[in-house]
């Protein structure tokens, strides 16, 4: 059962707020009809605005039209899919890569099991998982770079 506090009918605030009919809630006023017949949909129609306000300032340009049988010479995915395009371009074997790629997400699928005896939640405090998930971004964030690079290049992002 959860726990209940009991609003103190002493407090000179409390009985401020129920003086002027402001809920009874201790904690506030209460969700029904306050938020949720005047707050809500204002907050739904304001977001709804703001998306049709930027379809309507920058809307999105039609292109040429596909054509099957050209190929552009650099072509990229969508940039979230940088890394594993990466990692598939600049191994030799793509068999490999296939491999490489998958093996991304069994690798995100062991994080949690990754120091789970400590049972602390600052990360200073494991140091193993800290470690893992800081080399991990690096890496991610250097191969995602490095996708945008040439080939040549793309390994040391034209640093050395």
């Amino acid at each position: 059962m959860s726990t209940l506090k009991k609003p103190d009918l002493s407090d000179p605030v409390l009985r401020a707020k129920l003086a002027k009919g402001m809920g009874h809630n201790y904690y506030g006023e209460p969700a029904w009809p306050n938020d949720l017949l005047y707050i809500f949909p204002v907050v739904i129609l304001g977001t709804i605005g703001g998306c049709v306000a930027l379809a309507v300032l920058d809307p999105a340009m039609i292109g040429e039209p596909a054509n099957p049988f050209a190929t552009p010479l650099e072509i990229l995915p969508e940039w979230y899919l940088w890394p594993v395009f990466q990692i598939l371009r600049i191994l030799p074997n793509k068999l490999m890569g296939i491999a490489a790629m998958a093996s991304v997400p069994l690798a995100l699928m062991l994080i949690p099991f990754i120091e789970n005896v400590n049972k602390f939640q600052n990360p200073f405090r494991r140091p193993v998982a800290t470690t893992v998930f800081l080399l991990g971004t690096f890496i991610t964030i250097w191969l995602g770079i490095g996708a945008t690079f040439p080939i040549d290049t793309s390994l040391t992002l034209g640093l050395f």
